[in-house]
């Protein structure tokens, strides 16, 4: 056990070292707050004001702010854990791995050693993307998480991380070099925002897409964090109408159908903990045969 957490150890020190990749993996999220911040959020806040015309102006941006951040931090979970296990893609290319094998440290250790630390980078990047979110709402006169809000969505922050973190481990075993690395991060960061709703409404969508997306493990992290993030804002918004909240939470992906089923809470987190358990297993595979 010591072994797995000074090689865990390590590679923070290697990611964190490097402030650019730091940046860059928070890269997606900065760009939806700005496309937010630009147009984007007006928007969303003229729509709401035209179905509930009764609703204050607060209320109506508490709403659009709480699932816009909702959104961003789904989309870290994934950027953040693809970004951390750079490092096995670096010390892929630079042959790193010879050394590693020739000293006296399991192969297995090392292996846990990059899953690991990608799942703490992304719960790390993740809760400090929750803590910005949460002064500016509280800068703008909202109200905070409430306890019980606050730890549902560190839970389905934790699930998101070990789900995405264990396909990101899957995924760079494919990669022979940054270049590559660097495409399927851009990739990523760019069509994780649709594939999550986090760009658009899903309700805005036609109702093939929206089923398609709503099947991918993406959508069903975002429905997990965006239920308890944006429910009392729920609440102030439709003002206790129990069919406008159904409608709203539809509408903005907090809850989710395919077809006529309808994708349960339950439902996502055994999606999110097989992905997991899934591709951890093909991961640590893979990166079994790729460490030589």
């Amino acid at each position: 056990m010591r072994s797995i957490a000074l090689l865990t150890g390590r590679n923070l020190r290697v990611f964190f070292r490097d402030r650019v990749g730091v940046f860059f993996s928070l890269l997606s999220a900065l760009i939806l707050i700005a496309l937010y911040g630009l147009f984007l959020g007006g928007i969303q806040v003229d729509s709401l004001k035209t179905w509930f015309p009764t609703a204050s102006d607060a209320d109506v941006r508490w709403f659009v702010n709480s699932w816009v951040f909702a959104g961003i931090t789904m989309i870290t979970t994934l950027t953040t854990s693809i970004a951390a296990l750079g490092v096995f893609v670096d010390d892929n290319v630079s042959g790193r791995f010879g050394d590693f094998i020739v000293s006296p440290i399991r192969r297995s250790h090392l292996i846990l050693g990059y899953m690991i630390a990608g799942f703490i980078v992304s719960v790390v990047m993740t809760s400090l993307i929750i803590s910005i979110g949460q002064l500016y709402l509280m800068v703008q006169g909202d109200d905070l998480l409430s306890p019980t809000n606050a730890g549902e969505t560190l839970g389905a922050v934790l699930l998101s991380s070990a789900a995405f973190s264990a396909l990101a481990a899957f995924a760079v075993t494919f990669l022979r070099s940054t270049g590559a690395f660097t495409a399927l991060s851009t990739v990523v960061g760019s069509l994780i925002g649709f594939f999550s709703g986090a760009y658009v409404p899903s309700g805005t969508l036609p109702a093939s897409v929206a089923d398609g997306i709503n099947v991918l493990p993406f959508a069903q992290a975002a429905m997990l964090i965006r239920a308890p993030y944006t429910e009392q804002a729920v609440a102030a918004l439709v003002g206790g109408q129990a069919e406008a909240a159904s409608a709203v939470r539809t509408f903005y992906g907090m809850s989710a159908s395919v077809g006529g089923f309808v994708v349960t809470a339950g439902v996502a987190v055994s999606t999110l903990v097989i992905v997991a358990v899934l591709f951890a297993s093909l991961g640590a595979w893979r990166l079994s045969r790729t460490i030589r």
